[in-house]
C-alpha cells in the first residue's frame, strides 16, 4: 500500500513537473528559445552625402513603381461593375482594353517597389546579420513612406474587391437590417448595384465584422449613399487612418524592446504588404491594426512608465484598454492583447495568481462593458459573434491545417480512397486551435514571468494563431509580423518575414480582370527582362551590393531605450 502511495506520489510530481516545464513556469531564462528573437538594436549616425544620395534614387524608385501600379489600377483593379469613371473615357479607358500590357506595367510596378523596399534596408536594418553602421532618420523614413503611399491611395482597389462587400454590408445597416442575418442579396437584392459589385461567394453570406466597423461604415453609407466611388474613397480614408496609428504606435512600442523606430517602422510600415494591402487594398486590417497598436501603447505606459501606479497610470490603462477593446470590434482577433497587457500589469503587481486574477478581471469587466456600449449604442447586438467563421469556406493555400487536410485528402483521391477533404479539415482545423491556444498560453505566462516582453511575446502568438487559422489571407500575416517588427530583430525573423513579404507581394494577382495563362506569362517575362536590365543599369548608382560604410555586423554603442 505504501509503496502504490509512492508510486501514485512521483507520478503526480512529475505531471505536475512537466505542466509547469510546457507552460515555461520551470524554463530558465537561457534554455527560452523565442527569446533569441531579440537582441537590443544600437544608436548610430545618419546616413553620410553617397548614402543621401543613393536614398533620394531609391525613394524615387518605389515612387515610380507605386505610379505604375495606380496607373495599372485603371485597368486591372478592383474597379466597380457599375459607376466605374472610366469605362468609355477616350484616353483612361484603354487601360481597361488591354489587359496583357496594364498587367505587365501592375507587375513591374510591383517589383520596383519591392526591390526599392528592399534597397531601403540597407540604410534601416543594414545587411542580413549585419547592422547598419548610418542609419537613415525617422524623418527621411517618413517621407519616403509618405511619398509611395500617395499614388495608391488615389489608385482604383487592389488585390481585393472586399471594399465593396464593406459597402454593401454597411448599407444594410443603414436600412435597418441586421447584417449578420442578411447578406447583401437578400439585404439588398440581387440588382441593387451594390450587390453587383459584391464577389460572388460573398453575396449571401452575413458581415463578419464587428459592431463598431459596420456602425462607422453605416455612418459612410448614410454620406455617400449609393455613390460607390464616393464609398470605396471614404473607406479609404479609414485604412488611411488606420495606417496613421501604426506608424504613430510602432516606433514607441520599438523604444521600449530597446529596437530602433527607424527598423521597426521599415519592417512593419513600409512593407509592401501594408502598401499593396492595407492602403491599394482598402483592408479594416488596417483600423484594427493601428487601434490595438495604439491602445497596447497607452497601457504600457501606465504599466512601465509611471511609478508609483497611481490614478493617471489608471486612466491610461482605463484608456489603453478601451481602445484595445475597439480594435476588436472591428476584428476580433485583437482582444487577445488584452491578455497581454494583463499579464505585464500582474507582473508591475508581483506576478501571483491574485494578481493575474485581479487584472484579468478589471480587463475583463471594461472589455464586457465596452463591447456592450457599442453593441446597444450601434443597434447591432451581438450577432457578429456568430458569423466568424464565414470565411472558413474558403480553402487558403497558406494556412497549415488547411494545406494539411488539402494534401491529404489528395493523397486519399490518389490511392482510390475517394476525397476525404472535407472530413480531414474538420479533424486538422481543430488540432491547430488547439496547438495556437497552447502557445497563446505559453506566451502569456512568458510575459508573467519576465521573460519576454509583452510585445514580443503578443507577436509570437499572433503568429501562431494567424499560421494555424482555417484561413489565412496575405495581409493577415501583418496581424504577427507589425507587432514583431518592434522586437524581433534577429535574422531568425527578419530573413523570413522579409522574405515572405516580398515574395507574397510579387506572387498576388490584381483581382480587376480575367486573365489567361499566357496574358500572365507574358507580362511576367516581360517583368523579369525589365527588372535584369534595371539592375544592371543601376548597378553602380544604388546600393545592390553590401558597400563599406552601409552595414557594419560588430558596431556595439548605445543601445535604443528599454531593454527587454
Amino acid at each position: 500500500m505504501l509503496r502504490l502511495v509512492a508510486v501514485l506520489e512521483g507520478a503526480r510530481r512529475r505531471t505536475l513537473a512537466f505542466g509547469r516545464r510546457a507552460l515555461g513556469l520551470d524554463v530558465p531564462t537561457a534554455d527560452h528559445t523565442i527569446a533569441v528573437l531579440h537582441q537590443d538594436e544600437t544608436e548610430v549616425p545618419g546616413l553620410d552625402r553617397k548614402e543621401r544620395v543613393q536614398l533620394d534614387r531609391i525613394r524615387l524608385m518605389g515612387a515610380t513603381g507605386t505610379v505604375l501600379m495606380a496607373i495599372s489600377a485603371l485597368g486591372i483593379g478592383a474597379q466597380p461593375v457599375h459607376q466605374n469613371p472610366t469605362s468609355g473615357v477616350r484616353v483612361l479607358g484603354i487601360f481597361a482594353r488591354a489587359h496583357t500590357g496594364s498587367l505587365a506595367m501592375c507587375m513591374v510596378g510591383t517589383v520596383v517597389v519591392v526591390l526599392a523596399w528592399l534597397l531601403l534596408g540597407r540604410f534601416a536594418v543594414g545587411g542580413l546579420g549585419g547592422a547598419p553602421r548610418h542609419r537613415l532618420s525617422r524623418s527621411q523614413l517618413d517621407r519616403t513612406l509618405l511619398l509611395w503611399i500617395i499614388p495608391l491611395s488615389v489608385a482604383p482597389p487592389l488585390f481585393s474587391n472586399d471594399v465593396y462587400s464593406y459597402l454593401a454590408q454597411s448599407e444594410i445597416a443603414a436600412r435597418g437590417i441586421d447584417p449578420y442575418q442578411e447578406g447583401p442579396v437578400a439585404g439588398l437584392g440581387i440588382d441593387n448595384v451594390l450587390t453587383n459589385n459584391v464577389p460572388n461567394i460573398w453575396r449571401e453570406t452575413p458581415a463578419p465584422y464587428g459592431p463598431l466597423f459596420l456602425w462607422i461604415g453605416r455612418g459612410i453609407a448614410d454620406i455617400t449613399g449609393d455613390n460607390i466611388i464616393a464609398g470605396v474613397w471614404v473607406h479609404r480614408m479609414l485604412a488611411l487612418g488606420g495606417v496613421a496609428l501604426i506608424v504613430w504606435a510602432l516606433p514607441r512600442l520599438s523604444v521600449r524592446c530597446g529596437v530602433a523606430p527607424v527598423s521597426a517602422l521599415w519592417l512593419g510600415a513600409a512593407n509592401p504588404l501594408v502598401l499593396f494591402h492595407l492602403v491599394g487594398g482598402v483592408h479594416n486590417d488596417a483600423l484594427m491594426l493601428g487601434l490595438m497598436l495604439a491602445g497596447m501603447e497607452f497601457c504600457l505606459r501606465a504599466i512601465e512608465d509611471i511609478h508609483p501606479f497611481d490614478g493617471r497610470a489608471y486612466a491610461w490603462l482605463i484608456g489603453g484598454a478601451i481602445v484595445i477593446t475597439m480594435s476588436s470590434s472591428v476584428k476580433f482577433t485583437s482582444i487577445v492583447v488584452l491578455g497581454f497587457v494583463g499579464m505585464a500589469l500582474a507582473r508591475r503587481w508581483g506576478f501571483t495568481l491574485r494578481n493575474v486574477a485581479v487584472a484579468a478581471a478589471m480587463l475583463g469587466a471594461i472589455a464586457i462593458g465596452v463591447s456592450l456600449l457599442i453593441g446597444s449604442m450601434s443597434g447591432l447586438g451581438f450577432g457578429w459573434l456568430h458569423t466568424l467563421n464565414v470565411a472558413n469556406a474558403v480553402r487558403s493555400w497558406m494556412s497549415v491545417p488547411t494545406v494539411l487536410g488539402i494534401i491529404t485528402g489528395f493523397g486519399g483521391v490518389l490511392l482510390g480512397l475517394g476525397d476525404h477533404t472535407t472530413a480531414l479539415l474538420s479533424i486538422t482545423r481543430p488540432i491547430a486551435a488547439v496547438v495556437a491556444g497552447f502557445i497563446t498560453v505559453r506566451m502569456l505566462v512568458a510575459t508573467g514571468t519576465g521573460r519576454l516582453h509583452p510585445v514580443g511575446a503578443l507577436g509570437v502568438a499572433l503568429g501562431a494563431i494567424v499560421l494555424l487559422f482555417p484561413v489565412v489571407q496575405p495581409w493577415y500575416l501583418l496581424w504577427a509580423i507589425v507587432p514583431l517588427a518592434a522586437w524581433a530583430t534577429r535574422p531568425v525573423f527578419r530573413v523570413p518575414a522579409v522574405a515572405f513579404s516580398a515574395i507574397v507581394s510579387v506572387i498576388l494577382m490584381p483581382r480587376g480582370a480575367d486573365l489567361e495563362v499566357f496574358q500572365i506569362v507574358g507580362a511576367a517575362i516581360a517583368t523579369v527582362i525589365v527588372s535584369v536590365l534595371f539592375i544592371v543599369i543601376t548597378r553602380n548608382k544604388l546600393p545592390w551590393r553590401g558597400q563599406q560604410g552601409v552595414s557594419a555586423p560588430s558596431h556595439v554603442p548605445t543601445s535604443y531605450g528599454v531593454t527587454s
